[in-house]
């Protein structure tokens, strides 16, 4: 069997290669354009931006790429698009889940500071602390009630971020009455006289 020459052998690998990139890639393209589309339903344009837009860039310069006919330039950017796409879903579920955990217990120490407020005041009026006196203090449990359902829902809705926002604050407010609720409390029993024996 006679044995192909240096030259002759590499005149055929070029041959193959450029038969192999004489076309569009659009296999890997629309292969691209699925990885893309499932890191968007995971949420990667929200929760990890820069590796999703990466990717997205990356399919757009594979079909600049296509345009101008630069098939093997199409061909790696089109698989870029597709690895970056998948590192960005990758991302978006770590990030996500980092996202509902911060948001969660955000929402949970609102949750616990106006339980807390709740019990000062049931206290405060067993010690006949004026209602007057009470008033902010109902009026902030009346409003962190809100925040918390408006909180909740968004917690539902997987819109972690808006739901971080829904409270945010809403605990230091909340303990800021609770130390109000409590010197009110301590200066009216203070006042009571001492009983006689």
């Amino acid at each position: 069997m006679p044995r192909l020459s240096g030259p002759l052998c590499a005149i055929i690998c070029a041959f193959v290669l450029s038969a192999a990139c004489s076309a569009p890639p659009q296999k890997e393209i629309d292969r691209a354009q699925q990885a893309i589309d499932s890191a968007r339903a995971a949420g990667a344009d929200r929760y990890a931006p820069a590796a999703y837009a990466a990717a997205t860039s990356a399919l757009q310069q594979a079909h600049e790429a296509v345009a101008q006919r630069d098939y093997r330039l199409a061909l790696s950017r089109a698989v870029d698009a597709s690895d970056l796409a998948q590192e960005a879903a990758k991302a978006s579920a770590d990030n996500k889940a980092q996202a509902r955990s911060a948001s969660e217990a955000a929402v949970s120490r609102a949750n616990a500071a106006l339980r807390q407020l709740e019990a000062r005041v049931k206290v405060a009026e067993q010690a006949h602390v004026p209602s007057r006196e009470l008033a902010p203090a109902r009026t902030e449990i009346k409003d962190a009630q809100a925040a918390l359902q408006k909180a909740r829902t968004l917690l539902g809705a997987e819109n972690y971020a808006a739901a971080t926002e829904a409270v945010s604050g809403l605990e230091e407010q909340i303990r800021s009455e609770i130390r109000v609720v409590d010197a009110a409390i301590t200066l009216r029993t203070a006042r009571r006289p001492a009983r006689k024996r």
